[in-house]
């Protein structure tokens, strides 16, 4: 299995608008963070886009994504689906819609902001065939597990997906531990994980909670992700456990 790591800043990105780039250096390329989205690819070439970021014209084209095939969202803040409409170009060469599944929270709020992107319109072909996570069986060529994280005032999807092999976790956007994560996130061969910042924060993991997650699950292997300007590529790898690994802009993992 192969990650792409195609974002992993912030809502704002690093540096935020007007040229904010915190106590990050900006010299050092790796401080550069557009929005989370992830690729996860299959021994035999399939892909699983999971959230559609702002930022993902910019992030395929980066990476040489010419395809996927299917895509998982973890929930509708915009920093995390906004860029959906960047879908568009992948339906083009397709016979049928791209399988595509959410929490039922999350594809109710999608369907009624991206109309058109789940029933056409005006001619135009449905480009996402939405489907609820009640559904989700196999997905690509892998089995997919998942579980609702809190996030605030509501929940964020974490999935693992497994080619019966290896398996890659996906967490980001939680704010505390529950028992269900702990379960889904058992053992995983690589997670990616949300690590906003140092300090504690209402609705995102900070680093120690972040590093708690990882020891309970008994997992040796994390790439943090969703990191703001507080975050300095350099200081913080220096600062992170053996087996932990800051994320970045175009990182590219084999499991």
């Amino acid at each position: 299995m192969k990650l792409i790591m195609l974002g992993s800043g912030t809502s704002t990105g690093v540096p935020r608008v007007g040229g904010d780039w915190g106590l990050c250096d900006p010299f050092n390329p790796r401080n550069r963070r557009s929005r989370v989205s992830i690729i996860v690819e299959s021994d035999s070439g399939q892909r699983v886009l999971v959230d559609t970021s702002p930022d993902l014209r910019h992030q395929l084209l980066a990476n040489q994504i010419d395809r996927i095939d299917a895509v998982l969202w973890t929930h509708d803040h915009a920093d995390h689906c906004h860029g959906i409409d960047d879908l568009r170009v992948m339906r083009f060469d397709r016979s049928n819609p791209l399988p595509g599944y959410a929490s039922a929270e999350c594809a109710k709020r999608l369907r009624k902001r991206f109309d058109y992107v789940f029933a056409g319109q005006y001619g135009y072909p449905t480009i996402v065939d939405l489907k609820t996570l009640d559904e989700l069986r196999l997905l690509a060529g892998f089995s997919v597990r998942h579980c609702e994280m809190p996030h605030g005032g509501m929940t964020s999807t974490g999935y693992v997906l497994d080619d019966g092999q290896k398996t890659i976790g996906y967490a980001t956007d939680f704010g505390e531990i529950t028992e269900e994560m702990l379960a889904v996130f058992a053992n995983v061969d690589l997670l990616v994980c949300d690590c906003l910042r140092r300090k504690p924060h209402p609705t995102h993991a900070h680093l120690d909670l972040s590093l708690e997650l990882a020891k309970r699950c008994k997992i040796d292997r994390v790439v943090l992700t969703h990191l703001d300007k507080s975050m300095d590529y350099a200081d913080l790898s220096a600062q992170v456990p053996d087996g932990v690994q800051v994320g970045y802009d175009g990182l590219r993992l084999e499991v």
